[in-house]
């Protein structure tokens, strides 16, 4: 390389090269093989998106949330803040809320970034409050009268065959136009992805918020909305209103403005100027040998309770 452009290139102020997107899917893999599971995960990929343009504008739309997030039940065990994983503590079936009223949901028990995110802070992952704030001021039509829970399969079948239509049935009894959705863990992204799908291919026009950006994005959906912030933060930093207030606007300028499917924006937002919690996530090479161990008999653990409780659900 020519002396000159080296001197040149050293002097630019260019962002460290590690301070990018965090590769969820790739970083996952090598976490899983780490943890000597040999069989790697197959993401959902499709090429072609389904896309609909919103039918009337947003200021006369009527708007539902979508979200992975938990009803808190004290009988299911540890749901605090940065809890474990807490396979009880997962839904198996679809349910719905009442938009009028608060709810307590969380996501201890979802792949979230427990280790950077303080997790207390319903709001960040949530957004019913604000949406209701954004009708309240004419930002939005109206709210349905129910928000929905959707739940993260890893299997792509039930979500696609048995989830994707319970959930649109739910919507267009309630006359829904958008869907927000709001995603936490990884595998939350994917069933969002194709929940948002199949709700475009029916009408409804969607837009997902999410932190990881590569899964929505190769599965393919119509428009998303990235934060790169630590999983378990789609609608803003905690304890931010005006974090959350510009997230969830950000959101819904894309869902007027997106030209065609696959429109991803990125917020401008930064979880801070320490981009640390990116290499740590899930990452072998930063944990100690006798803790992947530890962690694998949790996740075998973890499996076990799931295929009981799925058991007794189907059951």
């Amino acid at each position: 390389m020519n002396t000159d452009m080296k001197t040149v290139i050293d002097t630019v102020d260019f962002a460290p090269e590690s301070d990018q997107p965090v590769a969820y899917m790739a970083r996952t893999r090598a976490w899983y093989l780490a943890l000597g599971y040999d069989n790697p995960y197959r993401w959902a990929h499709y090429l072609d998106v389904p896309f609909t343009r919103l039918s009337q504008p947003l200021s006369e739309a009527t708007v539902t949330l979508i979200t992975t997030a938990s009803p808190y039940d004290p009988a299911k065990g540890d749901q605090a803040p940065r809890a474990p994983y807490n396979a009880r503590a997962k839904f198996y079936e679809v349910y719905s809320g009442d938009s009028a009223l608060d709810h307590d949901v969380r996501i201890s028990h979802v792949a979230i970034d427990r280790q950077h995110s303080p997790m207390d802070d319903p709001n960040a992952w949530f957004a019913l409050p604000m949406l209701r704030r954004f009708a309240a001021q004419g930002r939005i039509g109206k709210l349905s009268a129910r928000f929905h829970g959707a739940p993260t399969n890893r299997s792509q079948r039930q979500t696609i065959e048995v989830d994707c239509p319970e959930i649109l049935r739910r919507c267009q009894a309630d006359g829904v136009h958008v869907a927000v959705l709001i995603a936490n863990c990884p595998v939350c992204h994917q069933s969002l992805s194709l929940i948002a799908r199949y709700l475009e291919a029916h009408g409804i026009a969607t837009v997902l918020m999410g932190c990881a950006k590569d899964i929505p994005e190769y599965c393919g959906v119509p428009r998303f909305l990235f934060s790169d912030f630590p999983l378990g933060n789609a609608a803003g930093k905690p304890h931010d209103a005006v974090s959350q207030e510009q997230t969830l606007a950000l959101a819904l300028d894309l869902l007027v403005c997106a030209p065609s499917a696959r429109t991803t924006v990125q917020s401008p937002q930064r979880w801070s100027e320490d981009f640390g919690w990116k290499l740590d996530y899930s990452n072998p090479d930063r944990t100690p040998p006798e803790e992947l161990v530890r962690l694998r008999a949790e996740a075998d653990q973890a499996r076990a309770e799931i295929a009981r409780l799925k058991g007794k659900t189907l059951g």
